[in-house]
């Protein structure tokens, strides 16, 4: 019998909820349960795969194709269970199945309501597919208090008389405020924002107060008081020096010993935290470091490039080094040719990542020139690899090599793509047709070339799975042409119609990949593309 946890916040978002969701799975996970989180989204938004990186972050995609809010990575990293569609939904999901159904006559003539219409979705939603499982985590996005979030807010209690006791806890995610003038923590925050969840019907069983200064015990009985949860419930979080010291943070504070007797389970055996004893080992303790340029259209906000940041710190943590990222905005080389080399000369690595639209694609493009006359490692990510196909047709003659993404071409190095061969078959996309969750999304194979480099970084392999989110593609017709200046198609669609991967064997570490590897790296278990990429870094250092 699964037994739920449900996560809010209040006072203030961006807290750490989902950080904190995911600390406490992989605490739970150490002492040897199974666990699965989910995230449920107020926003209209059917899901974030049409929202801006500036408004959202970036989209995390799922092997099964679900375009996801960020915080489903931090869930996988931390606990290496794969997230699937099931595990994100939004109040525009939720509404818009409703009203299907509504359409459709599904109800019969009844006056379609929140309650117990809504409710009795999202309900269903948190409860389904947890056959075999100890504990599945629930995060409600947004804070208390959020006209949005209310039918959560319901929907949360209403399960909490429904299932059976200890089969439901609530953990509150709260701010402590130090106001510098009064030399003080202020719990009030705190008292309002429990008694704003009260006022829902939901009695908090486990605070996780977040501040930038210790909680002594007198603000910790203080606040067990007036918010009427035990003194040792009120778990104290305090910034963290890295996100992967959080768990063991977590676990000294006694947050998974809280949750597990606020379940009745006094028995738990101790958990097993090397792993994150080793992570920690490695992150604080580098042999060395390397400094990456990463030169992207979205450096404004670093959430936009959140997997692959944590990406490339996977690499260094494989290599035992620290990893330095200097965010660079491409359309700097568009507008002064002199900054491109002041600002990649210093750099041991470069990396051009995923994006749309064209600004800032000169940029790119000038970056993979720079890279591969200087033999500086380079790795593209998607689009990132789509500009070194076109900065390769350049090389080989096509002068006016582009992708119709920006607009119409004579040269179409990188084109829409209108179908393609899935799980499930044929699958096809109008040109004009919706932007949402019409592209190539989640885990496709890909064939690799025997005795290419990237089969070597894959420990061998020619066949791998790897997940992806994108409409247009390199065109295979331009094969011939780039690999005749030295532009390798080293990876390929198990029809052998889409280009996957390509490299430059003669280059120490020239790497270009249509999919987006950051989105299975776990801190435990780097991914390959990006542990070699920081080792040839690690190389390239030693030659500065």
């Amino acid at each position: 019998m699964a037994r739920y946890i449900f996560i809010t916040g209040g006072v203030v978002s961006s807290l750490g909820k989902g950080l904190m969701a995911a600390s406490l799975a992989a605490l739970l996970q150490a002492r040897g349960y199974s666990v699965r989180i989910r995230k449920f989204d107020p926003y209209l938004n059917v899901d974030p795969g049409t929202m801006s990186p500036y408004q959202h972050g970036e989209v995390y995609v799922t092997d099964d194709g679900a375009e996801t809010d960020l915080d489903l990575g931090h869930y996988e990293r931390f606990t290496g269970v794969s997230a699937r569609q099931s595990d994100n939904v939004t109040s525009g999901r939720i509404y818009q199945d409703i009203i299907a159904k509504e359409r459709r006559g599904d109800y019969l003539g009844a006056t379609v309501q929140v309650i117990p219409h809504v409710t009795d979705a999202i309900k269903e939603f948190a409860v389904s597919e947890t056959e075999g499982l100890d504990f599945v985590l629930c995060e409600i996005g947004g804070t208390v208090g959020d006209i949005e979030s209310l039918p959560f807010m319901e929907a949360i209690r209403q399960l909490r008389n429904e299932l059976e006791p200890f089969q439901t806890l609530s953990v509150h995610v709260t701010l402590v405020p130090y106001i510098a003038a009064a030399g003080e923590l202020k719990t009030k925050p705190t008292q309002h924002s429990v008694r704003e969840l009260a006022s829902l019907g939901i009695k908090p069983d486990v605070l996780l107060c977040r501040s930038e200064h210790e909680i002594p015990e007198s603000e910790r009985r203080k606040i067990a008081q007036f918010c009427n949860v035990r003194q040792e419930a009120v778990i104290p979080a305090l910034d963290a020096p890295s996100i992967y010291s959080v768990p063991l943070q977590y676990h000294q504070e006694g947050l998974d010993t809280e949750v597990l007797r606020g379940f009745g389970i006094t028995d738990a055996p101790d958990p097993d935290l090397s792993r994150w004893d080793d992570v920690t080992d490695r992150f604080f303790n580098p042999e060395g470091e390397v400094t990456i340029g990463v030169v992207g259209k979205y450096v404004g906000l670093q959430d936009a490039y959140k997997s692959l940041n944590e990406a490339l710190i996977h690499g260094g943590l494989a290599n035992r080094v620290k990893v330095n990222i200097r965010w660079i905005d491409a359309e700097v080389f568009e507008e002064d040719d002199a900054a491109i080399a002041s600002k990649l000369e210093p750099l041991h690595g470069i990396l051009v990542p995923g994006g749309f639209g064209e600004r800032g694609s000169e940029g790119k493009i000038a970056s993979v020139r720079f890279a591969r006359e200087r033999n500086v490692p380079f790795f593209g990510i998607c689009l990132g690899m789509q500009m070194a196909c076109i900065e390769g047709a350049r090389l080989a003659g096509h002068d006016k090599a582009s992708s119709t993404e920006f607009g119409p071409t004579e040269e179409p190095v990188v084109g829409i793509i209108t179908e393609w061969m899935g799980k499930e078959g044929l699958e096809k996309r109008a040109e004009d047709g919706d932007l949402g969750g019409t592209m190539r999304l989640g885990a496709y194979d890909a064939k690799l070339s025997p005795n290419s480099h990237v089969s070597a970084i894959y420990g061998g392999k020619t066949d791998i799975s790897e997940r992806h989110r994108h409409r247009y593609e390199v065109n295979a017709a331009y094969r011939e042409s780039l690999e005749g200046c030295g532009l390798v198609f080293s990876g390929m669609s198990p029809d052998g119609l889409l280009p996957e991967i390509v490299e430059r064997p003669e280059h120490p570490w020239f790497v270009g990949v249509q999919f987006h590897p950051e989105l299975k790296s776990r801190p435990f278990e780097p991914h390959p593309l990006f542990d070699g990429f920081i080792a040839a870094a690690v190389r390239q250092s030693r030659l500065v």
